[in-house]
């Protein structure tokens, strides 16, 4: 309460300093086109003279008058621009003391020529853009990226990680939170990699990368938050785009999507239809011996090698309304949903061999799962301008509801070294369903201060119920029984209050300053219940097991940023982040990948939590040079348990260590010539795992250096080409220390049909070198891993534009209040 107090005390105070600015001035004039007609519902942005970057947005009313209020001193410039006509500017206009209200001169805008509806207006924007809070990646700015998912966009922009199982870790650090249009992901664990993989990279507009969010955001994600934002427009009349993709891999890929956009008058209607279809496999190779515990000699050496295959499909819409009640007041809701089905077959052959070499037993196995998930979300949401001084305030209702059924089969055989059968085989049944609610709401209020400052407040409250029963069947002389040791029933409930408050102002010319603070207090239980079989009476035993949890945490943050000069800026930022479990890793029961591999979750696991800071500095908004340290406490892990004796390996989640990492990033971006633009990032981290593991202390560092680059070139006005990779030395993942392993992609990228279409085409993985290979030693636990998937694909995409209308000043669709919710929705078997 000492720190809450401390803390509120001084966000109170520099409100207080923010109000007692000088004051500060006021900009307005008119824009006609060149027949000395208003145009109405220009867009009219307030660019800082000096760099050029935009200071605020404005729409014209219908008399053409725009204005904007509350600019700090300084000099500035009025840029315009409005469909059919071409872009204008204004001359300089400086505010001061002396000076604080500015009418600037009429601008006139130029017609083009050609007639509304065959008007095009395109802009390139640069692949990557770096801000003081986040790094923006430009998704259609790259060919390569046409034909490719989500989940390969994000394996290749700057600083992200995407393992074999599609787990997501940014600057080396595990524990991000995904959301997208800044609201939930929906899913976690594979289920998320699933989703994002059913994403086309047509779909994309941006790629949002925060290793610090403000106090704003949840403080789930002990990396930092990747945003994935969906395209979007801002038309009167109708707008859309329609993409085709096929790809060609071993096995064919292929997509289908349409993003529709109409407003006239107060209503505005606006769909995302999409189909996926993805068909691949994945080899993976694992050796593992197996060691005395006492005398850490070997006493037996497996060779498993697993050839799985995947086919999926997914549909996902998106259907929404936003009702514009008057010029301050809009009301909206958004109701999408997903469907993902999916099929998966392992054919896994163990070898199992005797300390001295020598082949001893054969083990095959079959295992097949039929995957079915879906999800239905509504959001209600509410936007009230309190005044002209830009006060508002917004609130958002979010119901979420999750359906998992997983429907698999493992069957062993088991033979000797000469290849006759040795025992009889057996047979497991898995029907397994998760179902998840959540019902989560927010308020967010904000109100622009004196000279240029911000003040945001707002309360968040979340409510989770989890409901998974897990059962396994046998086959006994020929008849399928319950497996009552096997099968368990979890339910899981979780209740999240949360306040912040965030003031951002400048303290000088030069300095700005943003401090936040959010408070979260977190409930849960659980409760397991199934049988136990008791090797005394032989019989099976119920158990029943409960937890639960109360706990409230403050969440700091700090933003300062210094402008050197007009070439040079410096920043730095702290923040602390937690992250929670997700829903399913705190389930106790059993799932069996082979017949000697099971995955168990742990309902003993504790949130983990992190301290971030960054020192960044740009030059020449080309070039930025960031230092980070990170130190993370009770890491939440995979981690790998052995009985020797029956020769099985456990896959837990555990909090095994604490982390610290340092670590520095280049990213430049640059254009080399006229046809020539160049960007490069290069990520140097040092990670180092301290902890207990099965009873031993393990200490784990690792150097680590990831470059992500792009070079693309301009062959002439409607041709271009791109050539993009990403490498990676070999590093540390937790307990795991990976080997290096990289990729090429080329592209060319051909506009059609006067501007309205793109053709592109793109070969992924161009040398097949994405090849993910690892291994594990602590303890008794000596393994290696070896994995190579569908992955030098050559994609064809095509993407047709239309439109019909005139641009305005619709507000963007915002976040949703469950994103740390939804983030955490535990994955299934995936495919």
């Amino acid at each position: 309460m000492k720190k809450l107090v401390l803390m509120v005390s001084m966000v109170v105070a520099l409100t207080t300093m923010g109000f007692a600015q000088n004051k500060t001035g006021k900009i307005s004039g008119t824009v006609i086109d060149g027949n000395q007609k208003t145009i109405e519902s220009a867009t009219i942005a307030l660019l800082n003279a000096k760099d050029s970057t935009v200071v605020k947005y404005a729409v014209a009313d219908k008399n053409g008058m725009y204005r904007f209020e509350n600019i700090a001193a300084g000099k500035y410039m009025v840029s315009i621009t409005a469909v059919g006509h071409s872009k204008g500017f204004s001359e300089p206009a400086e505010i001061s003391d002396s000076k604080n209200e500015i009418s600037v001169k009429t601008i006139e805008l130029v017609p083009v020529a050609k007639g509304l509806a065959s008007v095009t207006v395109t802009s390139k924007k640069p692949l990557i853009e770096q801000k003081i809070d986040r790094t923006i990646v430009n998704v259609e700015a790259s060919v390569t990226n046409v034909g490719s998912s989500a989940l390969e966009v994000l394996e290749k922009s700057p600083g992200i990680t995407v393992d074999k199982d599609g787990n997501i870790s940014l600057k080396g650090k595990a524990g991000v939170m995904v959301l997208v249009d800044g609201r939930p992901t929906q899913l976690g664990g594979t289920d998320l990699a699933n989703l994002l993989r059913s994403m086309n990279a047509t779909q994309l507009d941006q790629i949002e990368i925060m290793t610090n969010p403000p106090a704003k955001y949840d403080a789930a994600g002990n990396a930092g938050v990747i945003n994935i934002k969906t395209k979007k427009n801002k038309q009167m009349g109708y707008n859309g785009t329609l993409s085709l993709g096929y790809g060609q891999g071993k096995y064919p890929k292929f997509n289908e999507g349409i993003n529709f956009n109409y407003r006239k008058g107060k209503i505005n209607v606006f769909t995302n239809l999409n189909h996926n279809y993805r068909k691949g496999f994945q080899n993976l190779d694992i050796q593992r011996n197996f060691r005395n515990e006492d005398t850490k000699e070997i006493t037996s050496y497996f060779d498993q090698q697993a050839r799985m295959m995947n086919e999926g499909n997914s549909y996902n819409a998106k259907v929404g309304v936003d009702y514009f009640v008057d010029k301050k007041t809009t009301l909206g809701v958004v109701v999408s949903g997903l469907s993902n089905q999916g099929d998966f077959q392992n054919k896994n052959t163990a070898l199992i061999y005797s300390p001295v070499g020598s082949l001893q037993d054969i083990t095959k196995a079959l295992s097949l799962s039929n995957n079915d998930f879906k999800n239905l979300s509504t959001n209600l949401n509410y936007r009230r301008v309190l005044d002209t001084t830009g006060k508002e305030i917004t609130a958002d209702l979010d119901y979420l509801v999750y359906n998992t059924e997983d429907n698999n089969s493992l069957s062993n055989y088991y033979f000797n070294a000469s290849g006759n059968t040795k025992q009889k085989g057996d047979t497991l049944y898995g029907f397994l369903p998760q179902d998840i609610q959540i019902l989560s709401g927010k308020v967010d209020y904000l109100q622009p201060l004196k000279k240029g400052a911000k003040f945001e407040a707002g309360i968040k409250t979340s409510f989770v119920k989890t409901d998974n029963n897990a059962q396994y069947d046998t086959v006994h002389n020929g008849t399928i029984v319950r497996d009552l040791g096997r099968s368990n029933y979890f339910v899981y409930e979780e209740n999240i209050n949360a306040a912040y408050v965030n003031l951002s102002t400048p303290l000088s010319k030069k300095l700005n300053v943003q401090l936040g603070l959010r408070l979260e207090n977190t409930t849960n239980n659980g409760r397991s219940t199934g049988f136990t079989f008791n090797n005394g009476t032989s019989e099976f035993e119920a158990f029943d097991t409960t937890f639960k949890n109360n706990y409230t945490q403050l969440f700091p943050t700090a933003y300062f940023q210094y402008v050197v000069n007009e070439k040079n800026n410096l920043g730095l930022n702290y923040g602390r982040r937690i992250r929670r479990p997700n829903y399913e890793s705190l389930n106790p029961f059993i799932e069996f990948l082979d017949r000697y591999t099971y995955e168990q979750g742990n309902p003993n696991l504790k949130p983990q939590f992190s301290h971030n800071i960054e020192l960044s500095h740009t030059f020449k908004n080309i070039l930025t040079t960031t230092l980070n340290y990170t130190k993370t406490t009770d890491i939440i892990q995979q981690v790998i348990e052995q009985n020797t004796a029956k020769k099985e390996t456990f896959i837990k989640q555990q909090n095994i260590a604490d982390q610290r990492q340092y670590g520095v990033a280049v990213n430049l971006g640059m254009p080399v010539n006229k046809w020539w633009t160049s960007n490069i990032y290069v990520n140097a981290s040092n990670n180092r795992f301290s902890g207990i593991v099965n009873g031993d202390q393990v200490t784990i560092e690792a150097n680590m250096l990831m470059l992500n680059g792009s070079q693309q070139f301009k062959i002439s006005k409607n041709f271009s080409a791109e050539v993009s990779g990403f490498y990676r030395t070999a590093g540390l993942e937790g307990v795991i220390k990976t080997k290096p392993m990289g990729m090429v992609s080329a592209g060319f990228s051909q506009t059609v049909l006067k501007g309205k279409g793109t053709l592109r085409l793109n070969i992924r993985d161009l040398f097949y070198t994405q090849k993910f290979q690892a291994e594990t030693r602590y303890g008794n636990v000596d393994a290696a891993f070896q994995t190579n998937r569908d992955s030098r694909v050559a994609n064809l995409g095509f993407t047709y534009r239309f439109t019909k209308g005139k641009m305005n000043g619709a507000p963007k669709r915002r976040a949703g209040s469950a994103n740390d919710e939804q983030s955490r929705v535990g994955g299934g078997s995936g495919n």
